[in-house]
This record gives structure tokens, sequence and C-alpha cells, in this order.
């Protein structure tokens, strides 16, 4: 594959370069195809230091990827919810869902293996039980089904849109109305590619709505429910409309705001999940408290106006 340095490039690393355009491998294995001899610029190989100067020609030459495959591993894990069929665990900040671009431990998925010793084979080797995700700065619950018939059960509902999302969130600025809904679509962003946007106008559908809990100096908390599944969507919502996710550099938020103490992750949390049994068909909710560590950032904030309607 051939990859075209722009003049925006210029001065750039080259496994700097390739990681921004090819996000779905990891830096690591960017740098070992370098010193391989497998990227060439302008045909001719190169370091991973070395700097672009714009308008180049970046030859990419992929070696096969060795399968990926879960493993038990012992690490904490909080259970909220479990039967014969359906677990569901409060995911912490900073753990990665499953194996990928690099990363093969300290898995959500190998925990759930140390824990449970069998998942659904419906996610593949890599992902056994999976049925959604969480970004890796996002906490709180995440469902998993234990046998086959759950996970097909579960996908269904996820594909259907029946599952009900609620999210807790900090966002930047004074969010003006007390509920609201922003429906954009989000495409993968062109430039940065390791994000979304929702500022094209073009992509997948989506749809973001919320309601403000509180209004605080320099920010509102609010409560979100997303009723498709896009990847990034809150994040790439509310930073279309200029309010970006406390911590959430990636989207704009500053890297920190004075007189705050340092937030080492994304103000974004997965707060309840509401579904149907993928065997019995009862009625489940299942809910996460806000994550210890956001509570006690957020009482450094001063109230800013008055709590939001309900």
């Amino acid at each position: 594959m051939i990859v075209n340095a722009s003049e925006a490039d210029a001065g750039k690393r080259l496994d700097v370069f390739l990681q921004e355009h090819l996000p779905e491998f990891s830096r690591s294995r960017l740098q070992d195809w370098i010193k391989a001899g497998r990227v060439r610029v302008n045909g001719a190989g190169e370091r991973p230091s070395s700097r672009l100067r714009g308008g180049e020609a970046v030859e990419v030459e992929p070696a096969a990827l060795p399968p990926l495959k879960a493993y038990a591993e012992d690490l904490p894990l909080e259970i909220l919810y479990q039967d014969d069929d359906v677990i569901a665990v409060n995911k912490p900040a900073g753990m990665v869902v499953h194996a990928g671009a690099g990363r093969h431990s300290g898995t959500l998925v190998n925990a759930l293996l140390h824990h449970f010793g069998t998942l659904a084979k419906g996610g593949g080797e890599e992902r056994p039980g999976i049925v959604h995700r969480l970004d890796r700065f996002t906490s709180g619950v995440l469902l998993v089904a234990r046998t086959d018939a759950a996970h097909r059960g579960l996908a269904a509902q996820f594909a259907g849109r029946t599952v009900e999302k609620v999210y807790l969130a900090l966002v930047h600025g004074r969010v003006k109305a007390d509920q609201g809904r922003i429906e954009k679509p989000i495409s993968r962003d062109p430039v940065r590619r390791l994000r979304m946007t929702a500022r094209l106008g073009e992509g997948r559908s989506a749809i973001t709505e919320y309601r403000v809990l509180e209004r605080l100096a320099g920010f509102t908390y609010l409560e979100v429910r997303i009723r498709t599944g896009r990847t990034h969507q809150i994040r790439a919502h509310f930073a279309s409309i200029g309010h970006p996710v406390a911590g959430d550099r990636l989207y704009g938020a500053p890297a920190q705001t004075e007189g705050l103490p340092p937030l080492e992750r994304t103000f974004l949390h997965a707060h309840r999940v509401r579904f149907s049994h993928p065997v019995t068909g009862a009625p489940v909710t299942v809910e996460a408290p806000l994550a210890a560590e956001l509570a006690a950032w957020m009482k450094n904030l001063e109230p800013g106006a008055e709590r939001g309607g309900n």
C-alpha cells in the first residue's frame, strides 16, 4: 500500500505519520516494519525517527499479523450482575476490552477468562463473549455473553437498538438547553485518523440525547442516552457543538484547566444498561455508580448555576 504525505506532514517522524494514517496497526509494529525494510520513502529505506519533508510517497509492505487469541490473566474484576448466560462488569478507565493494535495483556477479556473459564465463542478467539465495547478511558457497565445463545440474543438487541445505554458526562462550557438531541452523521476524521468527526455532514447516522444534571463553573454535568452505537459517538457529538468531554484531549479538551488538578482520563462513564434477558426475556437493569476518581475530581468544581430540569 502507498500513503502519500502532504505538506502538512512536513517535519513529522515517519513512524508517527504512519500511525496517524494506519491506526489499525500499533506504532511498535510499524517501527518493526520500518527497521525490517518493509517501509520505503520515495523508494528508499528510512529509520522510524526520519523526518518527512512533505510530498513523499510512503510505500508499506505489511507483514502477516500473528493471530490474536485471548488468554486467562489474573486481574481485578468488579462484577455487577451475573447468571448462567450474562455477565455485567464495571470496566475501569484505562483497561481495554480485548486484544488488538499491539495490546495483548491487561485486557478485560483476559480478566473474564480467568474468573469464568469460558465465554461465548461468537466474538472470535480474541474477543470471546463481547457484544459491545467501551473506549479505553471510559468506565462503567459492559455486558458479556457466557453462551453462544446469549451472544446471539444480545447482539440482536444491540443491532435493533433496543438496549438502553445511559452515560454520565462532564463537558466543557455551559450547555444552554436543559435537554436536547444531537443528530449528526459520524465519519472517520480525514486528517487525524485516530478520531471520528461529526463536522463533515456525512458518514453513519448517529443520535445522542442529553439532559442537564448540574451546571458548574466552566462545565456542564449531563445524563446522556445514545440511540446508536457509533465509535466515539458521545465524544465526537459534543466536540462538534463546542463542548468537548472533560479530559478528552483527542477531541479538543485542554490538557489542564487553571486552578484544577489534572484529569488523567475522559470524564465519561457508562452508568446504566437496560436490556431483555436473551434467554428468559425478563427485563434487566444494571447500574454502575460514577467512578470514584471522577466523583472526587468533580468536588473541585464550584457551582455555576441552578441544577437542570427533570
